[in-house]
């Protein structure tokens, strides 16, 4: 507790700090999780300069006059958290500033890299402000506008679409249900074409098979396997089977995954499971329970009470009877935890915001929810940080501590190895070429708590 008292006074007024040591810093005594394996470095000093990592190396071995420098002792530091599949607001639902705020509550859970996941053309801006420092903010990979079976007129409208929106500087490429084998096929191959990854829900009439072996990138929320579980000739009703076909669970024929958990593999597929979204959304907690967390009073109270109004209905109309819901989740648990083990990869993902998972804070339900399900603490980190990197390939660049990856990281007062909850509460991150404490970022929570106070 002394060395961390250090660390905050020699980081009070941290506005200022931020822009001193904008350029160059050193930080001594940490315990470091480079996540290249995992080891922690003990009492370990790491080297900053132009937001990236010179070096890390015990303090007496790095030689470098003139360079100011803080004292971690105790602290420990890991890359920081990424969110794969988020969805930043546009500005008309509840104004510029609230995209801002978003971008400071996944700050200040550790959040430093982001996928939005349903794109508008403000996220393109939102992005380039954060890129050149005029905004503080998670680094972002954005996605176009959704691709689905309303928005796809036919499958050249599609072709152009992937076109328009490779040229237009988006990452990605969302698809949402609807489409069908005509216009997958055109949008995928497209994609393949112009060269942007896609992903995203599985439509029905062209199942997890077709999406697999055409590119699908990831596989948003493990959509489609419930489907494609089911026995041969089987037929959907969506009138009686439940959001996401959950009422189906029971009909399940286990035998059926190896086959698609090899299509995985071979088609190098990465999976964004979203447990704490259909824990929250579709889960049998009571939305009245869900709406009195703590998190919910940084949102604008219009947006928690259409969550309320969405879940509350489900409920009403018994869609959400635990003795409904229960056997689904347990499935889902499972198959994340059967297609982990398999080696299927995996990337963090809350799905924020959306009912009842708020931006940051629901990625720390998320991590919950894996562990959970059985995976490990490591494993758990490098699903926020390492495979997150290799999805974009850009393995080593970032989601690591090694010299020469970007100066991006957490500190935190207890190791994550072993304490997941720790990192629910960083004591600073270091971003952007900035080294922000933790005053800095409870402020901003606070300032946006305060803005949206209500009884």
């Amino acid at each position: 507790m002394k060395a961390f008292k250090i660390l905050c006074f020699l980081l009070l007024g941290s506005s200022f700090l931020s822009s001193a040591f904008a350029q160059e810093l050193i930080i001594n005594h940490l315990n470091v999780i480079t996540m290249l394996d995992d080891q922690v470095l003990e009492d370990h000093s790491i080297y900053v300069k132009d937001g990236v990592i010179m070096e890390i190396a015990p303090m007496e071995k790095i030689s470098v006059a003139g360079v100011r420098s803080l004292d971690g002792r105790g602290m420990y530091v890991f890359p920081g958290l990424a969110e794969f599949h988020a969805h930043l607001p546009n500005p008309e639902q509840f104004g510029a500033v609230f995209q801002e705020e978003v971008l400071w509550m996944y700050l200040a859970n550790g959040v430093l890299r982001i996928r939005s996941m349903l794109g508008h053309e403000s996220h393109l801006d939102l992005k380039k402000r954060v890129d050149s420092g005029e905004i503080s903010g998670p680094r972002m990979f954005i996605s176009g506008p959704s691709l689905n079976g309303t928005s796809v007129e036919n499958p050249d409208a599609g072709r152009k679409m992937v076109r328009d929106q490779k040229a237009a500087g988006y990452d990605h490429l969302k698809l949402h249900p609807g489409l069908d084998d005509p216009k997958f096929l055109a949008i995928a191959d497209e994609a393949k074409k112009v060269g942007i990854y896609y992903g995203g829900h599985v439509s029905l009439d062209v199942g997890l098979v077709t999406s697999v072996k055409n590119g699908y990138r990831s596989v948003e929320h493990i959509d489609g396997f419930l489907e494609a579980m089911l026995p041969d000739g089987s037929v959907i009703d969506p009138t009686v089977s439940g959001p996401f076909n959950m009422n189906l669970v029971g009909q399940v024929d286990q035998s059926k995954l190896a086959g698609l958990i090899q299509l995985c593999l071979d088609n190098k597929t990465w999976i964004a499971p979203t447990l704490t979204l259909f824990e929250r959304y579709f889960g049998y907690q009571p939305a009245y329970e869900l709406r009195q967390q703590p998190e919910m009073f940084y949102l604008p109270g219009q947006l928690t009470t259409q969550w309320f109004n969405t879940k509350s209905k489900l409920e009403a109309d018994g869609v959400l009877a635990e003795a409904k819901v229960k056997p689904y989740l347990e499935f889902r648990q499972k198959l994340f935890l059967d297609l982990h083990k398999a080696g299927v990869p995996m990337i963090m993902s809350s799905d924020s915001p959306q009912v009842f998972n708020v931006p940051g804070f629901s990625i720390h339900r998320e991590i919950e929810s894996m562990s959970q399900a059985g995976m490990s603490n490591y494993e758990i980190l490098k699903t926020g940080s390492v495979n997150c990197a290799d999805y974009f390939e850009e393995s080593g660049e970032w989601g690591v501590l090694k010299p020469g990856a970007a100066a991006e990281f957490v500190l935190v007062q207890k190791n994550p190895l072993e304490d997941l909850e720790t990192m629910q509460k960083p004591q600073a991150i270091m971003i952007q070429g900035k080294f922000i404490q933790r005053d800095e970022l409870q402020l901003q929570l606070n300032l946006i708590r305060q803005k949206y106070l209500r009884q």
